[in-house]
C-alpha cells in the first residue's frame, strides 16, 4: 500500500470517479457515465469552496482507485462545533477488501481533526448493510435516522 496517494480530484479524474460511483446497484440507477458535463460543473463548484474536499486515492502513478468527499461545516449547535460530513465513499472493484476504504476514512478523520472538527458524520443507504458494518468497525455509531427530500 506504500504506493497509495490521496490527493485532490482533478477534471481528468472525473471519468474514473463517476465509474466508481456507478459501479453498484444504487449508483447504476442514478449516475450517468455517458454524460460527464454535470460532473465537471460540480467539480468546478467544489474547487471554489474551501470547505469541500473531493479526493481520489491513486496508485501506479496516477490510477484512481478510490474516492470520497469531505465537507467541513461550521455551526452553532454543540457549543459552536465544527463538523465534517463524509460522502460518496467508493473503492474500485479491484481494490475492495484491500484496506483502501479504511485508509480513505482514516484520511478523512485526520483531515477533520486538522480542520478543527469536533464531530464527523455520514449517511449510508439503509440497504448497504456491509457498509454499515464497515463504518461501525471504524468507530462510527448508527445514532440517527436520516431523511432526504428530492427536489
Amino acid at each position: 500500500m506504500s504506493d497509495l496517494v490521496i490527493r485532490p480530484a482533478t477534471p481528468d479524474d472525473i471519468p474514473a470517479i463517476v465509474a466508481m460511483l456507478a459501479d453498484d446497484p444504487l449508483g447504476a440507477r442514478r449516475e450517468s457515465p455517458d454524460d460527464l458535463t454535470p460532473y465537471h460543473r460540480a467539480l468546478d463548484r467544489l474547487v471554489e469552496d474551501p470547505n469541500q474536499h473531493l479526493v481520489v486515492a491513486v496508485r501506479d502513478g496516477d490510477r484512481p482507485v478510490g474516492t470520497l468527499q469531505l465537507t467541513v461545516i461550521p455551526g452553532l449547535s454543540r457549543r459552536g462545533a465544527t463538523r465534517s460530513v463524509i460522502e460518496a465513499v467508493r473503492v474500485h472493484a479491484d481494490e475492495r477488501g484491500s484496506g483502501l476504504g479504511t485508509q480513505l476514512i482514516e484520511w478523512a478523520i485526520e483531515q477533520s481533526r486538522c480542520q478543527g472538527c469536533q464531530l464527523i458524520q455520514l449517511t449510508s443507504d439503509a440497504t448497504r448493510t456491509d457498509a454499515h458494518r464497515f463504518y461501525e468497525r471504524l468507530g462510527f455509531t448508527g445514532s440517527h435516522i436520516g431523511f432526504k427530500l428530492r427536489l
